[in-house]
């Protein structure tokens, strides 16, 4: 976690310098003026973001075999968790999902199925979000989009690919022999146990991905969270008085959420966002200013449903304490 910690820090150090010239360069003033603009707005997206997470909650409670399933809204209070450690903690965008993995357990869930779980769900983010992307890149060529934007779209969607795929095989047989054979080769007395967890893991995936029919409607979900994105981006541009068909928000919001995707490695995917919603923005005639606006109504959002995350994350771990110390 520690070294997971310092390349987040890293990357949002140089992200927020790409941030500061991007604002620099687009004039602070007109950024202002925008965002002032759309301000009773604001709450409908901030709803809009509140019913993507809270349906990505309900995709991942869907994983969990019915046995060990925790309640409903046990799983959607640690999926606004984790959205809220990977918007808006310095870490990478996968720091959210390990610590929503330990928060599973102080719910009796077994540690690798909780493991197992954060897995498969990620790798459907992935996965439904590839469709999506597609989706709004067919819309972007039906527009008559300038063909060097379409190609850095295609760039994106094959990195998301790549990271979709390696995900998949990192959870077949092939991987769990990989790791099982790089920790044999540690020589302290643990490593043995750490092989069991290994094998426990895969055991959980293999459950889980037993459970087709609940995949299916796990993954449609997440599909369904996406398209409910659409929203946040009609929202704000109309509130600024830059209005956009369905199809240029679709276009938007799904080419930035898969920039989003390739910069996992930096914290809230800071400076490509705003990069992206430059790019993306600028093919419909909206210029850079109004473009950040976007970015900031998206991070307000961010923020408003991130902090509830963020305060239940030190209710839960202050329980846990409180419960340790009278245990001891």
């Amino acid at each position: 976690m520690g070294a997971l910690k310092n390349v987040g820090v890293v990357s949002w150090c140089i992200a927020i310098a790409v941030c500061i010239g991007l604002f620099a360069w687009s004039g602070s003033h007109a950024i202002g003026n925008a965002v002032a603009n759309a301000g009773w707005g604001l709450p409908f997206v901030a709803l809009t973001r509140t019913a993507t997470v809270a349906l990505s909650g309900l995709a991942w409670w869907l994983l969990f075999p019915v046995q060990t399933r925790l309640r409903l809204r046990g799983a959607v209070l640690v999926r606004f968790v984790r959205e809220g450690v990977n918007a808006l903690l310095p870490l990478t965008q996968v720091g959210g999902d390990i610590l929503g993995a330990r928060l599973l357990t102080f719910w009796a869930v077994p540690g690798p199925l909780a493991a197992a779980s954060i897995i498969v769900d990620v790798l459907l983010q992935v996965a439904t979000l590839l469709p999506f992307a597609a989706l709004g890149l067919v819309v972007l060529l039906a527009l008559g989009a300038d063909m060097t934007v379409a190609r850095i779209a295609v760039t994106g969607l094959a990195v998301v690919a790549a990271i979709m795929v390696s995900l998949y095989l990192a959870q077949r047989a092939g991987g769990q022999r990989v790791l099982q054979f790089l920790l044999a080769r540690l020589k302290d007395a643990g490593s043995w146990r750490a092989l069991g967890a290994v094998d426990a893991v895969y055991q959980s995936l293999s459950m889980i991905y037993a459970r087709k029919s609940n995949l299916l409607a796990s993954g449609i979900l997440h599909l369904a969270g996406w398209l409910v994105g659409v929203g946040e981006v009609l929202i704000a541009l109309s509130c600024m008085g830059h209005p956009v068909t369905v199809g240029e928000a679709l276009v938007i919001e799904s080419l930035v959420q898969a920039v989003r995707a390739a910069a996992f490695a930096t914290p809230g995917a800071l400076g490509a966002q705003e990069a992206g919603l430059i790019m993306l923005c600028g093919m419909f005639a909206i210029p850079p200013d109004q473009a950040l606006a976007l970015s900031l109504i998206k991070r307000a959002a961010d923020l408003v449903v991130g902090l509830p995350g963020l305060v239940a994350l030190q209710v839960l771990e202050g329980k846990r304490l409180s419960a340790f110390i009278r245990a001891t």
